[in-house]
């Protein structure tokens, strides 16, 4: 039976030498996650269930990252209760303030994702882990809860669809400008419970980032997970992260897919989604003229250390629009050490502004960027729902690092050249 990666790697798990589109299978887990958000509602569970134990306290990744460090009593409330957890069944993985990043970013940092696992999260962009050859998705904190006393979940083995890469991107075309051209082209349903696997020769293009940030968005086209061929590339990023060997799935050649698509990655331009829906997407040149209050780079989709340099890139030497508040988030404190190695945070600085400890923050209307009623925003997060990052009358504008700076710079939605 032909199957794709992904199948390929659920069938591992089940312990099944292959299974079919619509199967369900129960599966053996190698991580699961939960945050300050989530992992109190599983912890509750748990307590509900009558469950004094975890399976595995290697397999388990609790990651202080929405709220903190807690901006209100309700957030405190919410880490200590995790936190009590944790030093309870004694949780290898447990990242709290100084030492935790935002989740997505930090787990693959750690070495705590490998080619070929089979990793749930109670948060929904735990598909960014795709990007290096894993089976990844995001669960309800009840079904996180279930993962955390039994090592296993359940799951409904999904179709496919094949998006070929192809051809060199085309200038300051990355992958934040991959990912919402394709939600643009077959809409926030189009993979609906789908895998999103990602071929062709413009991957080797793509450098580790930018497959983080694609894999990040698939659950913006209402995918399953998204998925990239393990190479060159996903190895050199591991070496030194993991001791554990990389166990890796390819797709069959003759493996069904329900729908293929080629994009031309050299015939790309810069694109920006619109209010209020990822898939309400334009090509920069074709946006207007809108002008912003605030722009936010960072974010488990943008908040990595090429991010940051093609921020900095546009911003050295400048000064960011008198009307525009801009804030740059590094997603953990390893690309802020690297970020101020480089020069990186004194050129924000210097460019007027300012840099937060990592966190998700204003990505959900959290902390560290709230909107008001009637501001617009440029974010390089991964949302612009109605109310998203703050007031219900406010406006979120998805773009990448670079259109987000250069936007900064001149008070508006724009990719022209300084």
């Amino acid at each position: 039976m032909p199957m794709t990666m992904t199948q390929k790697i659920l069938a591992a798990h089940a312990g099944k030498n292959s299974v079919v589109c619509g199967e369900l299978i129960r599966a053996r887990l190698d991580l699961i996650l939960a945050n300050d958000i989530t992992a109190p509602v599983s912890i509750n569970e748990l307590k509900k269930a009558g469950i004094d134990r975890v399976f595995d306290k290697t397999k388990i990744a609790l990651v202080m990252d929405h709220f903190t460090p807690n901006k209100d009593i309700k957030a405190a409330a919410q880490c200590q209760c995790v936190r009590s957890f944790a030093r309870r069944f004694d949780i290898d993985n447990f990242f709290d303030v100084g030492r935790m990043g935002i989740e997505h970013a930090l787990l693959p940092e750690e070495g705590l994702v490998s080619p070929g696992d089979l990793i749930i999260g109670a948060d929904s962009h735990t598909c960014t882990y795709g990007a290096l050859g894993a089976f990844s998705t995001g669960v309800g904190s009840t079904d996180a809860a279930a993962g955390m006393a039994t090592g296993e979940a359940w799951f409904k083995v999904p179709s496919a669809i094949k998006f070929v890469l192809k051809n060199k991107p085309a200038e300051h075309v990355s992958g934040k400008d991959i990912i919402l051209y394709i939600i643009g082209k077959i809409g926030v349903d189009g993979a609906l419970y789908k895998s999103m696997e990602f071929v062709g020769d413009g991957i080797k293009y793509l450098g580790i980032d930018d497959r983080f940030t694609i894999a990040n968005m698939a659950i913006e086209a209402g995918a399953k997970n998204g998925i990239f061929p393990v190479d060159g590339v996903t190895l050199d990023y591991l070496k030194g992260k993991t001791a554990k060997p990389p166990t890796v799935f390819e797709a069959d050649k003759d493996a069904e897919y329900d729908a293929v698509y080629e994009i031309d990655l050299s015939g790309l331009r810069p694109v920006v989604a619109f209010p209020h829906l990822p898939g309400n997407t334009r090509f920069i040149d074709e946006v207007g003229d809108i002008e912003i209050d605030q722009v936010v780079i960072g974010s488990c989709t943008n908040g990595h250390i090429s991010d940051l340099r093609a921020a900095a890139e546009v911003l050295k030497g400048k000064k960011t629009h008198e009307r525009v508040r801009a804030i740059i988030i590094p997603a953990t404190n390893k690309i802020y050490l690297e970020a101020l190695k480089e020069g990186l945070i004194e050129i924000f600085i210097n460019a007027g502004a300012v840099v937060s400890t990592p966190t998700c923050g204003p990505c959900l209307g959290g902390h560290m960027g709230v909107l008001a009623e009637g501001e617009r925003a440029v974010s390089t997060t991964n949302r612009n729902f109605v109310g998203r990052m703050g007031h219900v009358g406010s406006e979120v504008y998805l773009a990448s690092p670079y259109v987000a700076a250069m936007s900064a710079v001149y008070g508006k939605i724009t990719g022209g050249k300084i």
